[in-house]
């Protein structure tokens, strides 16, 4: 089959775009030509894919969003495909990958009556809408059931169009068997000294992953253990200054390292002591689950989708809501205690090696395969 993937823009870090590209892969994999229709592709093109690039144009994101759809809209109707994945919210999809959360519900519980009355909210509400209404043909692929419980509550989606998928972590993050060597080496190279307690902080959207959150904390780290190295490392692509500013004001600056986007992020987790990943919101978090194989211990908010692997797993501290930053620094100088990580590791070593948390990408093309047949009158792989 020809299939369309749409997504606004990819670059090689993000837990979306990572997923996009497992499924092309794995839907080629399957014998099915590829095309993607993108604003912006960084990072090492893919072989194989037919990129079609949108033309930008400056504005509101709503602008942009419109014209995407028109474009690519015209681009189909020109060249057709058999079906169309979509991994953002818009109309005309025969399959939507649900990683972002329920727009509706954000903005019926944190934003004000005058935000509702506005151009964008109308824009956003609209696209989803689009995917979600029970008048829609569109089926979804879910990775949080609670993000699944939003979208019936707010569109009344029918139970049928929805699919929960299992996670995806890849099998690469899974803690190897020279891991003690390897984050020996990784520590060196990091120059961490002897004893010194290392943060991990993963995410390439700082204000939306908790970042300033995860800052304070290390503060409260240094102010309540004077004798304790400390420091954090902060992994993902997004503009930090306003986050170095915060650490200059709570003077942690000499031990808050920005790392940018990177590659190495499994070596970074077996260096590290704690994966710190208190999200405002978080429609799943694969990066909690990729620590979790690795072994090594979370704090995270329950709020993120895939918290609840981490309480099954016993693989750290998971914080109620609403969000206290006094739990949050409490959780963190928990982790202090190296008997309690390595409990920790322990339980979650045992629970990697149990629960299905791999197979997101070839389940989820096996149901992309079948769904896009069933609309051109064929058998189901």
């Amino acid at each position: 089959m020809r299939l369309a993937f749409l997504l606004y823009k990819y670059f090689p870090y993000g837990g979306m775009q990572r997923d996009f590209l497992q499924f092309v892969q794995a839907l080629q994999g399957r014998g099915h030509e590829a095309r993607v229709y993108c604003f912006t592709w960084q990072g090492e093109h893919a072989p194989h894919i037919d990129l079609r690039l949108v033309p930008q144009v400056s504005g509101s994101s709503r602008r942009r969003g419109e014209r995407y759809l028109q474009w690519v809209s015209k681009d189909l109707s020109a060249d057709p495909v058999d079906g169309v994945v979509g991994f953002n919210k818009m109309p005309g999809l025969d399959v939507y990958f649900a990683a972002d959360p329920c727009y509706l519900a954000k903005a019926m519980n944190d934003r004000g009556r005058l935000y509702r009355r506005g151009g964008r909210f109308r824009h956003f509400a609209a696209y989803e809408r689009a995917v979600f209404d029970p008048a829609s043909a569109t089926r979804i692929l879910l990775i949080s059931a609670t993000e699944q419980r939003k979208f019936e509550r707010y569109y009344h989606t029918p139970p049928d169009r929805m699919h929960l998928l299992p996670p995806g972590v890849s099998a690469s993050s899974r803690r190897p068997p020279d891991a003690a060597r390897r984050r020996a080496a990784v520590r060196g190279d990091l120059q961490v000294r002897s004893g010194e307690l290392v943060l991990l902080f993963v995410g390439s959207g700082y204000i939306t992953k908790g970042l300033d959150r995860a800052i304070r904390s290390l503060a409260s780290v240094r102010a309540a253990q004077p004798q304790q190295a400390v420091r954090l490392l902060v992994v993902g692509q997004d503009k930090g200054r306003r986050f170095a500013r915060l650490g200059r004001k709570l003077g942690v600056s000499e031990c808050l390292h920005f790392l940018g986007g990177r590659d190495d992020v499994p070596d970074l987790m077996l260096a590290a002591d704690l994966l710190v990943h208190p999200a405002l919101t978080e429609a799943a978090g694969i990066v909690l689950l990729e620590a979790l194989v690795a072994g090594l211990p979370v704090v995270v908010t329950d709020v993120c989708g895939y918290a609840h692997h981490i309480a099954a797993a016993g693989a750290g501290i998971v914080l109620p809501s609403p969000f206290s930053q006094s739990l949050l620094d409490k959780a963190v100088l928990r982790n202090i205690d190296g008997v309690y990580r390595a409990e920790c590791r322990h339980s979650a070593l045992q629970y990697a090696a149990t629960a299905d948390l791999y197979s997101m990408h070839s389940a989820g093309a096996r149901l992309i395969e079948n769904i896009i047949a069933a609309k051109l009158g064929g058998a189901g792989a």
